[in-house]
Formats: structure tokens, C-alpha cells, sequence
């Protein structure tokens, strides 16, 4: 199949479900999960994803691929990694990452044998365009002889002063999570320097993130300081958090400790010293974000572009959700959100839409709405309080005929600004200055969406379009 074909089934436009996302690119059939190998290379966005391309069930995953110039028109590739039968992954490619070495994409990423259950770093090689891979069963790094080690999954790239080095998620014997490091100056090889952080961190103490029994999906950048007037940066530690049993419910969700790196004046390895802890979206059905660090800007300040994962499910919160029957009945499941921009805002973690994201919008259908507004299907929704705004709660409904429901219901407070996007069953919710809340609802036959505001706030609305 071309490349053309595989962009046109990406638009949905011709999707027999309802609830399939037209504004967010995913593949029109198959399982989807984590976002994986998210980079910015020769000129384009690139962002993987584990995906089962033959049922909506998780099962002997594979990567997908999108790419985009813009953020806007994304063309879907064909499949990136695949198991290799008797090779370290015909378990599954899952999750890991894409960087530029030396010119060449590669991804590091968590392979499992099939019988054994430990994860190992497997290395790929990819093409200048990333579409086509070349995978010889290489492993860079095994499982640790560590006895407190557990479990290890998920490995993650970043540079710190000039050198690069990676990261695990780690279960431990004793019940903690824990990031690993390696040392790695060469794809080929990893050095394990041993456990790096654990739960039991001060920053977190009281948090979720310190609640989690394995640290899955670690991320670790530089963001910049925006509530700072002399500027600066910190470094955010985020981890989707893991308990047993989880079965894709994601209890916890996800989490982050933001803090401090310092060189160690021994070994000269990194340290991170975290400061503060936070949840990173206030929604059930958002789990296993990646973020990739963008070249610093003219400025030095460093940017950095977020992904997360949106999954099928039971409904939670009196949310009607799907069962796993109507998921195997529509033949997909799994959406990725719209890529977010990361903050430090007074000291926390804020979180915003691209701005790229605007190119969506097609006619306005409000300038100033106020009370009950009307929405369609795909909407975005604006919501601001006047100068003597008292305060109240803004509610996102779905409902008709037969009843309704409670899909988002959150403050508002004077100076705040609500940003809502619906995207057939996928809705985002960005507060400024604060984390985002990513949800998942299905509009039944007869049912229409509807944005309540209390008095003194208004909305500006608009229909949205795939650009």
C-alpha cells in the first residue's frame, strides 16, 4: 500500500463509527497504546505507537508510525517494528524511543521473549526518513544481576552535560519503583550505573508517584521557567504509575517530581534532586505519555512536546464507556491526545495545546456564549469569566432523549481560561497555568454535547476540521 493510501485511511473521514477520532491520526483499525520513538528529525514529527494492527486487543505488539511537517497533516506509515519470531522481542516491540545517532534513527526499545517475561533494550536501525527498519535482534542492555531488581521496562534517552545516558522504569524487591542508569556512549552497549531514584524520595512523599510499585514509561527533561521574569529551567521527572493488577485500568495515572540536576563530584554521573511532586493529568483514561526534547530554541530556552494515551474502556466517574465486546465489534481502540506544550508556571507543571493546534478550527459558531452552549461533534470551546468573575463550576454534558451525562465538571476562577476539545469520544481539557484532564465518553444515537457556564463566564466556540 503507498504511502498515499495509508494517509487517506488515516483522515476517518469515512469511518463507519462515530466515536473514531477524526482530529487526532491513528490507523482505522487495530489496537493502539503507548506513544513511543516521538522525535523531530530531518524536518518532520515522528511518533510511533504500539499497536496491534490485526484486533482491538492487546496482543503481540507491534510500532505504528505518523509523521507530520506541522503538527497538522499527518501521513501514516507502514509498520515500523514487528516481533521477530525467535529473536529477543517476538514477545512484542514495546515501549522505547528514536534519537539521531550519528546521523542514523535509531530506537532503543523493550523487547520480551516469548515464555520469559524479562525485558532487554533492543536497538533498531531506521532509514533516513524513518519509514523503513532494520532489525537484527541486537540487545544493547539485559535485565540487571541485581537482586533487588525486579522488573525493568521501558528505556529513555536524554543528554546531561554534553553526555548521553538512559534510563528504566524498575519494580524492586522490596516493593519500591525505581529509575535505573546507564551510562551510554554507544547505542550498541549500555553501561548500568545502577538504581538512581526510588520511591521513597521526600519530594513525593504523600503523592501518588510515590504510591506506584513500578515506574513505567519514564520520562526526564529540561522545561522551561515561564512564571520565572529572570527566565530558567527545571527538570521534570514523569512516570505513568503502576500497581499490580492494573489489567489497563491505570488507577494512579500519571505522575511527576520536578527538580534539580547536578553532576556528581565523584563519578561525574548525573544526579537529580527532586523538589516537588504533582499529578500530570487529572483524567482516568490518560496513561503512558512520551515527550521528546526539541533542539533549544534561538533563545536557549528548551522546548519540549508531550503525547499521551487515551484507552477504551468500562467508563469511569458515571462516564458510559464500551465493553470489550462493542471494542472488538468496532475493530479499533486506542487514541493518542493532541501534542502538549510543558511549563513550569509558579512552580508547577502547566500544560498546553501546541499552538500548531489552533489550524483546526473552521467556522466560529460563537463569540460570547453564555448559559447552555450547544456543540458539535468536533469542537473546541474557549471559556473566560468576566473582570468580577465570583467563581463557579463549568460542566461538559452529554446527553438527550434519555438521559444525560457528566462527561467534565471543573472550577473556574477569575483569570483562569478553559480550553475544551472534543473529538467524537475523546475530550482535553487545558486550564491555564495548571495540568490538562483527558477523558473518554461515547455519544449513543440522539445525543448531543453541551457546555453549562455559570454566570459571568463566556465562550468562544468553534467547529473543528482536519486541516
Amino acid at each position: 500500500m503507498s504511502n498515499t493510501e495509508l494517509a487517506t485511511a488515516v483522515t476517518a473521514a469515512g469511518h463507519a463509527d462515530p466515536a473514531f477520532p477524526h482530529l487526532h491520526p491513528r490507523p482505522a483499525q487495530g489496537w493502539i497504546n503507548d506513544p513511543n520513538g516521538i522525535s523531530y528529525i530531518n524536518g518532520r514529527y515522528h511518533v510511533f505507537f504500539q499497536y496491534n494492527p490485526d484486533s482491538a486487543r492487546h496482543h503481540r505488539i507491534c510500532w505504528g508510525h505518523v509523521s507530520s511537517a506541522d503538527l497538522l497533516h499527518w501521513d501514516e506509515h507502514p509498520v515500523a517494528l514487528r516481533p521477530q519470531d525467535g529473536g529477543p522481542d517476538d514477545f512484542g516491540c514495546w515501549t522505547g524511543v528514536v534519537t539521531d545517532d550519528d546521523g542514523v534513527p535509531t530506537a532503543a526499545y523493550s523487547g520480551v521473549r516469548s515464555g520469559e517475561g524479562a525485558s532487554q533494550v533492543v536497538i533498531a536501525r531506521g532509514s533516513a526518513d524513518l519509514v523503513d527498519w532494520t532489525q537484527n535482534g541486537h540487545v544493547a542492555v539485559s535485565m540487571p544481576e541485581d537482586p533487588q531488581v525486579t522488573a525493568v521496562r521501558d528505556p529513555f534517552l536524554f543528554r546531561f552535560e554534553g553526555r548521553r545516558y538512559a534510563i528504566q522504569g524498575a519494580g524492586l524487591a522490596d516493593g519500591r519503583a525505581a529509575l535505573l542508569l546507564y551510562r551510554v556512549d554507544a547505542m550498541e552497549v549500555w553501561e548500568y550505573q545502577g538504581i538512581w531514584l526510588t520511591t521513597d524520595n521526600a519530594a513525593g512523599a504523600g503523592h501518588d508517584v510515590n504510591r506506584a510499585e513500578i515506574w513505567e514509561c519514564p520520562q526526564l527533561l529540561r522545561i522551561p521557567d515561564t512564571g520565572n521574569s529572570e527566565g530558567g529551567t527545571a527538570w521534570v521527572a514523569m512516570f505513568s504509575l503502576w500497581q499490580k493488577d492494573d489489567d489497563h485500568e491505570h488507577a494512579l495515572g500519571v505522575g511527576h517530581l520536578i527538580g534539580a540536576m547536578a553532576a556528581d563530584p565523584e563519578t561525574g554521573l548525573p544526579v537529580f534532586t527532586p523538589g516537588s511532586a504533582g499529578t500530570s493529568d487529572f483524567g482516568r483514561d490518560f496513561y503512558a505519555p512520551q515527550v521528546t526534547q526539541l533542539d533549544d530554541a534561538p533563545d536557549g530556552t528548551p522546548r519540549a512536546l508531550l503525547w499521551g494515551w487515551a484507552n477504551e474502556g468500562p467508563g469511569r466517574d458515571g462516564r458510559r464507556g464500551r465493553s470489550q465486546d462493542e471494542i472488538d465489534a468496532a475493530g479499533w481502540a486506542g487514541v493518542l491526545t493532541h501534542p502538549r506544550v510543558l511549563s513550569l508556571v509558579d512552580g508547577g507543571l502547566a500544560v498546553a495545546p501546541a499552538p500548531e493546534i489552533d489550524g483546526y478550527r473552521a467556522a466560529r459558531l460563537a463569540e460570547a456564549a453564555v448559559g447552555r452552549v450547544e456543540l458539535p461533534a468536533l469542537a473546541e470551546a474557549r471559556v473566560t469569566a468576566s473582570s468580577g468573575f465570583a467563581g463557579g463550576e463549568v460542566r461538559l454534558v452529554l446527553g438527550g432523549s434519555s438521559g444525560e451525562q457528566t462527561v467534565f465538571a471543573g472550577p473556574l476562577v477569575a483569570g483562569e481560561e478553559l480550553r475544551v476539545f472534543i473529538d467524537a469520544s475523546l475530550v482535553e481539557v487545558y486550564r491555564s497555568g495548571a495540568v490538562a484532564t483527558t477523558l473518554r465518553a461515547y455519544p449513543a444515537p440522539g445525543e448531543e454535547w453541551r457546555l453549562e457556564l455559570p454566570a459571568g463566564a463566556s465562550a468562544e466556540v468553534w467547529e473543528l476540521a482536519a486541516a
